[in-house]
C-alpha cells in the first residue's frame, strides 16, 4: 500500500510540475448521447469486438506503408506550401445557395428569416476570397463552420432526416496542430475563412494562431507521432486546453510532442507536451498488425454518430479517416472524396449476391472501404460467409421513408436490419453500394 501511494505521489508531482501534458479523458456528454438508439440483429449475432476480424488482415509491405505515410505528411502540411486556396465552382458558395434556396430552421422548427442569414452572408465577405493568404495553425480542437456564425441551421426539423443532428452550419472539425491557409477574415473580425488538409470553412479567430517561417521550420521537422487512444485531453498544469481525438498528429523530439499556443499578438508559440500514460501516442506510421488494427478500430465502437464531427463525435467519413491515419494513410473529409483516395473497383449494377461475392473476393480486411453516395464503411472481413463492415451509421431506411435510428458506430453485415418487416429493401446498404476502395 505504501509503495502504491509513493508511486501516486511521484506521478502527481511530475504532472503538476509539467508545463503541458497529454492524458486520457472523455468527450463532453451532450444531447447526442441520450437519443434513442435501436439494436438490430446484426449487433447481437456478429462479434462487436474487432479482435474477431483482425487476424484476417493482409500486412502492408514496409516500402508501401512508408510511401503512403510520406504522402500523408505532404498532404497534411500542404496548406503551408500552396499559394492560393483552390475551391471548385461546385463547392464555392454552396452555403449561400443552400440558405437562399428554401427555408432554413432553428432546432425548434422556427424559420430563420432572410434578414438573419443575409447578415451571415454579408459578414462572410466572400468577395475578398484569397486576398490575405496568411499561414496559420489551429491551437485547439475547433468546429469548422459553413458561415461565420455559431448558430445552427437545419432544413425543416419536422421532416425525416432534416432536423437534429443534421446542422448544415457544421462543416467539419479540425484537431489541434492543423496547418491552415487563411483566405480572408469576416467583416466583424471574429472569424477566418481557412483551408486545411481536408476541408474549408470558417474558424473562430480564438481557435487559431498565425505562423511565421521560423515556426514552420521548427514544427515541420519530419518526426511525427499520432494519438492512438481516443478522447485524450491537452492540459497546461490543471487547466484543460483541448480535446484530442484519436488520429491527431504531433511533431516531436526527445523533449516532447509539439503543439501551438499563441501570444498577445496572435502569433503561434511552439510548446511541448509530455504524455502521462504510455501507449496513448506513437510514432507514425504504426505497424499494421492484428493487435494494432483491433485496438485502433475498437476505439470507435459505440461512439455516437456526430454529423460533421459535431458534439466531439464522428460521422462515417471521420471514422474512416481517423482509423487509417495512424497507419500513415491520408483520407479526404467527405465520403465522395474518400472514394477517390484509393484503388477503386466498381460493384455498381450488380445484384446482391454478385456484390457480396465481389466484395469477398476483392476487398481487403481493414484496408478497404465500401462506398455508396452519402455513406462509407470500413470492410473488416468475412463472418460465416458474409462481408462485414464497421461504420458510423445514422439509421436504416424504413418503408415510410423514416429511419430506424442506430446512431452510433457498429459492426454489421451489408444488410443491417434485414430481419425487420418494415425495412425498405431498395434502400438497404447492399442494394446501394457502388464501389470498393482499397489501399
Amino acid at each position: 500500500m505504501k509503495i502504491k501511494l509513493y508511486i501516486l505521489i511521484i506521478m502527481s508531482f511530475s504532472v503538476l510540475n509539467a508545463d503541458f501534458y497529454l492524458m486520457p479523458s472523455t468527450r463532453k456528454q451532450s444531447k447526442i448521447d441520450t437519443m434513442p438508439k435501436a439494436i438490430i440483429k446484426d449487433m447481437q449475432t456478429i462479434p462487436q469486438n474487432l479482435n474477431a476480424f483482425a487476424t484476417q488482415i493482409k500486412p502492408f509491405q514496409t516500402s508501401e506503408q512508408k510511401r503512403l505515410d510520406s504522402e500523408y505528411n505532404e498532404r497534411y502540411f500542404a496548406p503551408w506550401s500552396i499559394s492560393d486556396i483552390n475551391i471548385s465552382a461546385k463547392d464555392f458558395g454552396w452555403e449561400t445557395r443552400f440558405v437562399r434556396k428554401k427555408p432554413i430552421y432553428t432546432i425548434r422548427a422556427n424559420i430563420i428569416p432572410p434578414s438573419t442569414y443575409e447578415e451571415w452572408i454579408a459578414n462572410a465577405q466572400m468577395e475578398l476570397f484569397n486576398t490575405q493568404k496568411i499561414k496559420a495553425i489551429t491551437i485547439k480542437r475547433a468546429d469548422l463552420k459553413s458561415l461565420p456564425t455559431k448558430e445552427s441551421f437545419y432544413r425543416d426539423p419536422r421532416q425525416t432526416g432534416e432536423g437534429f443532428p443534421f446542422d448544415y452550419n457544421q462543416n467539419s472539425a479540425y484537431p489541434p496542430n492543423m496547418p491552415l491557409l487563411i483566405s480572408h477574415f469576416s467583416k466583424d473580425g471574429k472569424w477566418a475563412f481557412v483551408n486545411g488538409a481536408y476541408a474549408f470553412g470558417w474558424l473562430r479567430m480564438e481557435d487559431l494562431a498565425i505562423v511565421d517561417n521560423k515556426f514552420i521550420e521548427q514544427f515541420q521537422n519530419g518526426h511525427y507521432a499520432i494519438t492512438v487512444q481516443d478522447n485524450l485531453r491537452l492540459y497546461e498544469n490543471n487547466k484543460p486546453i483541448s480535446l484530442v481525438k484519436l488520429g491527431t498528429l504531433f511533431p516531436y523530439d526527445n523533449d516532447g510532442y509539439f503543439f501551438a499556443t499563441k501570444d498577445s499578438r496572435g502569433m503561434a508559440k511552439l510548446n511541448k507536451a509530455k504524455p502521462t500514460h504510455s501507449g496513448i501516442i506513437a510514432s507514425k506510421p504504426i505497424a499494421f498488425t492484428p493487435n494494432n488494427v483491433a485496438r485502433i478500430a475498437g476505439a470507435f465502437i459505440n461512439e455516437p454518430y456526430g454529423w460533421g464531427e459535431n458534439f466531439e463525435a464522428r460521422d462515417c467519413s471521420a471514422l474512416t479517416r481517423d482509423f487509417f491515419a495512424p497507419f500513415g494513410i491520408f483520407l479526404n473529409r467527405n465520403s465522395s472524396d474518400q472514394a477517390k483516395d484509393g484503388t477503386q473497383i466498381s460493384i455498381y449494377g450488380l445484384n446482391r449476391e454478385e456484390k457480396k461475392a465481389k466484395i469477398l473476393q476483392n476487398a481487403i480486411p481493414f484496408r478497404s472501404m465500401l462506398f455508396v453516395p452519402g455513406h462509407i464503411t470500413l470492410y473488416v472481413g468475412q463472418f460465416q460467409g458474409e462481408p462485414i463492415v464497421m461504420h458510423s451509421y445514422w439509421g436504416i431506411r424504413q418503408q415510410d421513408f423514416t429511419k430506424l435510428i442506430t446512431g452510433r458506430t457498429i459492426i454489421t453485415t451489408t444488410e443491417p436490419g434485414k430481419e425487420l418487416p418494415f425495412i425498405r429493401r431498395e434502400s438497404q446498404l447492399i442494394e446501394t453500394l457502388q464501389s470498393i476502395v482499397s489501399f
